[in-house]
């Protein structure tokens, strides 16, 4: 009988190919980003079934306000329609779901939706949900930082003895445990400025499916693939 598969806790993914994905089949941009809205609602049952306990994906970076207009007004709306329908899904599943992600720039409807479904899923104790909208992971720093400069200013914190705990503390993922694997679609092999701090020790998969093309399969692929890395977190190998 061969080993168990560890399936791993948080898992990651930066969803890349939805405007390749539609060019391909001669749709506009807005066509792959509807559809890869449909996927990560998909891939969100799929992991919960898996036996994963965090997921996280990148769905709007601080960089992506750049985009033409109506693709950001479309990713937008997407988010929208989602934070106001999951609920009722949400509740069923038992999905606790969080925003990270400077959301003071996002319409104040939007930062309502996002707070009214935080809230209302904040006790669910199955998957964690975690969407990153207007995230950036050097933003995010940059805000720990501004924070801890601002108590160490106050006398709350000293400086001088000022730990990484005491960063990570800050950070928008401060009550979750660091993604265990990272996988990126639609072939690009970098991290685009996610989860910096976070993703140290995290094992990376790149794969050149894209997004609105990944399935439970593709999931399942990566689980794989990190079944045979071996984690070392900068030390040896155990005979």
């Amino acid at each position: 009988m061969g080993e168990e598969r560890k399936i791993p806790a948080h898992v990651a993914i930066i969803m890349d190919g939805n405007g390749r994905w539609a060019k391909k089949r001669g749709l506009p941009r807005t066509a792959g980003h509807k559809k890869g809205a449909e996927v990560v609602e998909q891939i969100l049952e799929d992991a919960d079934h898996m036996g994963i306990r965090y997921l996280t994906v990148y769905a709007f970076s601080t960089e992506n306000w750049q985009r033409p207009a109506l693709e950001v007004k479309t990713l937008m709306n997407l988010l929208r329609a989602y934070m106001r329908s999951s609920q009722e899904k949400c509740a069923k599943n038992n999905v606790c779901v969080r925003v990270i992600g400077d959301r003071s720039a996002l319409d104040e409807d939007l930062q309502e939706a996002i707070a009214e479904l935080e809230e209302k899923t904040a006790k669910n104790t199955g998957i964690h949900f975690q969407i990153a909208i207007n995230y950036g992971g050097r933003d995010e720093i940059l805000r720990a930082v501004k924070r801890i400069a601002g108590e160490a200013e106050s006398g709350t914190l000293s400086a001088r003895n000022l730990t990484q705990e005491d960063i990570a503390a800050r950070l928008d993922t401060h009550d979750l445990p660091d993604p265990d694997l990272l996988i990126r679609t639609c072939g690009e092999q970098r991290i685009s400025n996610f989860l910096l701090w976070q993703c140290a020790y995290a094992e990376f998969y790149f794969t050149d499916v894209a997004w609105p093309d990944f399935t439970k399969e593709e999931l399942e692929r990566a689980i794989d693939a990190y079944n045979h890395r071996e984690r070392r977190y900068g030390g040896l190998v155990t005979e």
